[in-house]
């Protein structure tokens, strides 16, 4: 079946109009999102200083701590699919769109970091999900914090 912007595919309705759900998409940001801040926030309270999207290394980390070689994504979990997160829950339209483009993306996680690994960086990953919840905000960065690796360079 082709697509239908008022149906979606296999003829599925969107609960909102093509225009609304165009400027809804668009409105999705990149970088400084809201738990994005939340994390910068949390670690700058911890007396930490960082670097932002450094665009030299693979993956435009969220967060650079060039001290300490280490990098911080802070994921969406519906756009990297946090597995066993209820907000990473699979679309109902559009099935095979979204299927592919979300594994595309777990996919070039992947690849940036091993390139960042090969590179000799630390890489923690921060769930939207976690960053929701200071308590486990707070136990997650013990935890990336807290390792042997975490040492200035």
């Amino acid at each position: 079946m082709d697509w239908c912007p008022s149906k979606g595919a296999r003829g599925l309705s969107d609960t909102v109009s093509h225009g609304v759900r165009s400027r809804i998409m668009a409105a999705i940001k990149g970088k400084d999102t809201k738990p994005e801040l939340i994390v910068r926030k949390a670690i700058h309270g911890r007396g930490l200083r960082f670097r932002l999207h450094r665009r030299s290394l693979p993956g435009t980390p969220d967060i650079v701590l060039p001290r300490y070689r280490l990098v911080i994504f802070v994921h969406g979990c519906f756009w990297h699919q946090h597995q066993g997160c209820k907000i990473a829950n699979m679309p109902k339209s559009r099935i095979d769109y979204w299927q592919a483009k979300l594994a595309k993306n777990q996919e070039r996680d992947r690849s940036h970091i091993q390139e960042l690994e090969d590179m000799g960086w630390t890489v923690a990953t921060i769930w939207e999900c976690e960053a929701k919840v200071p308590s486990t905000l707070s136990a997650r960065l013990d935890a990336i914090f807290g390792t042997a690796e975490v040492t200035p360079a």
